[in-house]
C-alpha cells in the first residue's frame, strides 16, 4: 500500500474533514459505517477521508474497512480512548467527525456537523434526545438515569449547556482538540472532550441525531455501571471546588461557628444544652474542614502545572500567592495559638497543677496553633505542586532577571 502512486496522491491530497471510526472486531457493521461515511463527506460538499482506529481486531475488520475505503491506523494500547486519540492524531482534516464502528450513529448525518463547523462553532455534539432514539437502541436506565444524571451533572459542574455529553457522535476542530491536551484513554474521554471545551471556552452547540440499534452480535463493549462511575469520577476530580473546597468551607464554617459560639459557656436550646463536647466536634469540623480546602488547592495547583486544567479563575491566585506568604499567615496564627496555650500551662503550673478549668481555651487557642501549622505544611506542599514540569507557582513564575 505504501508504494502505491494512488494512495501516495490521495494521502497528499488536502483534506477539510476527517472521519474518526475506533473498531475492536466490528467485522459485521465497520464496512457499512466507512461507506456511509464517505457518503456522508461527499454530501457535505467538502474534501475528507476516514479514518479506521483498529483496536486490534481479529475479526477481518481491518480488511473490510479497507476495501471500504478506509485508511487503517493500528493502534496497539487497549481502550476506547487510547483508539480514538490515534484515529485523531492521524487525521489531516481541520474539522473531525467522531463515530462509533456498530452502526448504531447514521454516518449519513455528517453534513450537519460540517454545517455546524461552518457556523463557527468548535464542538458539534450529536443530541440523541433531541433527535430520535430508534426502539430497542438504548437501555431504559441508559436513557432515563445514566446519561441524563452524567449530563446534569457536567451542565452543573462545568456550566455547560450540553444535554446529552456521552453521545458517541460529535465533530471538532483539529486545533481545539490540540488546544484540548487530552488525556484520558477509556470512555472517560468523552466527558474530558466536553469539559475541556467548556474550560477553554469553545463554541458549542448541540444538533440532533438518530441513535439506532446495535448490530453488533458479541457482547457491547460498554460496562454500564463501571464506566458509568468512570465519567462521575473523572468529573468530579475535574471540579476540586465541588468535591474538595466547597465541602471544607462548609465544615470550617460550622466548626469555628461552634467553637466561638461556645467559647463563653454552655448554651442551650430548648432542653438540650450544648457544652465542651460539642465544642470538641467543632474543632475536630474546622481541622478536616481546612485540610479539605488545602486538599482542594492541591488538586488545583496538580491540574495547573500538569497543564490539565485550563482558563480556571483561581491559576491566577495561585501564581500571585508565594510560600513565604503562607509561611508568614501561618507562622503568625501558630504562634498565636502557640502563645494562648502557653500562657494556660504556665497558669496551671502556677497553680500548683491543680483541677484544670480551661478546657474551652485550650481548644480556642488549640485549633489556632493546628491551623497554622496546617498552612504551613501546605504551603510547602503547594510550593512544591508548583515546581512540576517547569510550571512554577507563585514568584517562581515570574520572569527572572539574567545573572
Amino acid at each position: 500500500m505504501g508504494d502505491d502512486p494512488g494512495a501516495r496522491s490521495t494521502l497528499a491530497a488536502p483534506v477539510e474533514v476527517s472521519v474518526v471510526i475506533p473498531c475492536l472486531n466490528e467485522a459485521g457493521t465497520v464496512g457499512d459505517c466507512v461507506e456511509k461515511a464517505l457518503k456522508g463527506v461527499e454530501a457535505a460538499g467538502v474534501s475528507g477521508e476516514v479514518i479506521v482506529a483498529d483496536n486490534g481486531s481479529t475479526d477481518g475488520s481491518v480488511d473490510i474497512a479497507t476495501e471500504s475505503g478506509a485508511r487503517i491506523v493500528p493502534v496497539a494500547t487497549k481502550g476506547y480512548g487510547h483508539a480514538l486519540r490515534a484515529g485523531i492524531e492521524a487525521a489531516r482534516g481541520q474539522f473531525i467527525v467522531m463515530g462509533d464502528a456498530d452502526d448504531t450513529y447514521d454516518f449519513g448525518e455528517i453534513p450537519k456537523f460540517v454545517d455546524g463547523w461552518r457556523q463557527g462553532y468548535d464542538l458539534v455534539m450529536g443530541n440523541r434526545f433531541g433527535g430520535e432514539i430508534r426502539p430497542g437502541a438504548m437501555p431504559w436506565t441508559h436513557r432515563y438515569i445514566g446519561n441524563p444524571v452524567l449530563s446534569g451533572v457536567l451542565r452543573i459542574l462545568f456550566h455547560t449547556n450540553i444535554h446529552d455529553a456521552h453521545c458517541g457522535m460529535r465533530g471538532f476542530t483539529a486545533d481545539a482538540y490540540r488546544r484540548m491536551d487530552v488525556r484520558t484513554t477509556g470512555m472517560e474521554f468523552a466527558s474530558e472532550l466536553v469539559i475541556k471545551a467548556a474550560k477553554l471556552d469553545c463554541k458549542m452547540t448541540e444538533i440532533p441525531v438518530t441513535l439506532w440499534p446495535d448490530r453488533r452480535t458479541g457482547a457491547p463493549h460498554l460496562r454500564s455501571v463501571p464506566d458509568g462511575w468512570r465519567h462521575l469520577r473523572f468529573m468530579l476530580l475535574c471540579a476540586p471546588n465541588w468535591l474538595f473546597v466547597l465541602p471544607g468551607v462548609v465544615l470550617m464554617t460550622i466548626g469555628v461557628g461552634l467553637v466561638l459560639w461556645l467559647l463563653p459557656g454552655p448554651r442551650k436550646i430548648g432542653d438540650v444544652t450544648f457544652d465542651v463536647h460539642t465544642m470538641l466536634f467543632g474543632l475536630i469540623f474546622t481541622l478536616l474542614g481546612a485540610q479539605s480546602i488545602w486538599t482542594g488547592l492541591f488538586a488545583k495547583a496538580f491540574s495547573h502545572s500538569e497543564r490539565f486544567s485550563h482558563g480556571e479563575k483561581f491559576e491566577g491566585l495561585l501564581q500571585r500567592v508565594t510560600l513565604e506568604q503562607g509561611l508568614l499567615v501561618g507562622g503568625l496564627v501558630a504562634a498565636v495559638g502557640f502563645a494562648g496555650n502557653a500562657y494556660l500551662f504556665f497558669d496551671w503550673r502556677a497553680s500548683g497543677y491543680g483541677p484544670f478549668s480551661e478546657l474551652r481555651a485550650v481548644i480556642f487557642w488549640s485549633m489556632l496553633l493546628f491551623l497554622g501549622l496546617q498552612t504551613i505544611l501546605s504551603s510547602f506542599f503547594l510550593s512544591m505542586l508548583g515546581i512540576s514540569r517547569d510550571t512554577y507557582i507563585g514568584e517562581y513564575d515570574r520572569p527572572r532577571e539574567p545573572r
